[in-house]
């Protein structure tokens, strides 16, 4: 969505300070996914306003963060930790704003995946880095398998390729959270809830 904040609120005392701010900023560095999330810039943010304790910044920020995914849990973990660097004080003031922003039931930070988040993914562990989770759609006797598998933070899959002497091929479909899809010799793309890939068979991904 276009920013607008800049030219909405200081558009006519200063034009260019609001274009800078909405396109510049929100409309250039905040639009580079590929290079950082939305959910990583939005950390970094508001890191730095508290630092500054810059707290109505702070405020705004967290109510980005947490439409770009950073969970009430993790709101509190990073005010937590940057209680330590940027002033006990500092914390005490912002945590109540995430109170604000998330609300007081912890049950609205419980991780409810569309599909179920299934068992350890043990079988294939040896095929990703970090913990994945598995849940099967299909009993054996279907032709085509097809499962939700759920990955915890920083986990990722190997390179591996999908050999069309075992059926080939493979679509992905995001149904939660963000992730990163590679494919050899792309750029990787970002996945969002909605997004689908389909790769042939024998493509290293």
């Amino acid at each position: 969505m276009k920013q607008t904040a800049g030219r909405d609120k200081l558009g006519k005392l200063a034009p260019e300070f609001a274009r800078y701010n909405d396109d510049v900023l929100f409309g250039e560095v905040w639009s580079r996914e590929d290079k950082l999330s939305l959910r990583d810039r939005s950390m970094i943010t508001i890191a730095a306003l508290m630092g500054a304790k810059n707290f109505p910044q702070v405020k705004a920020h967290l109510e980005m963060g947490k439409a770009h995914g950073i969970t009430r849990g993790e709101a509190v973990e990073i005010i937590t930790q940057l209680a330590f660097y940027t002033g006990w004080a500092n914390a005490w003031t912002v945590l109540p704003m995430v109170a604000e922003t998330y609300g007081e039931d912890a049950e609205d930070d419980e991780f409810k995946p569309m599909f179920g988040i299934g068992q350890p993914n043990d079988t294939y562990a040896k095929y990703f880095i970090g913990n994945s989770y598995l849940n099967p759609l299909v009993d054996s006797t279907s032709p085509l398998f097809l499962a939700n598998v759920t990955f915890e933070l920083a986990c990722r899959n190997n390179w591996h390729i999908h050999k069309s002497t075992k059926g080939g091929g493979q679509i992905l479909i995001c149904t939660d959270g963000e992730g990163w899809y590679g494919e050899e010799g792309k750029e990787v793309q970002s996945l969002k809830p909605g997004s689908v890939i389909v790769i042939p068979p024998n493509v290293k991904h």
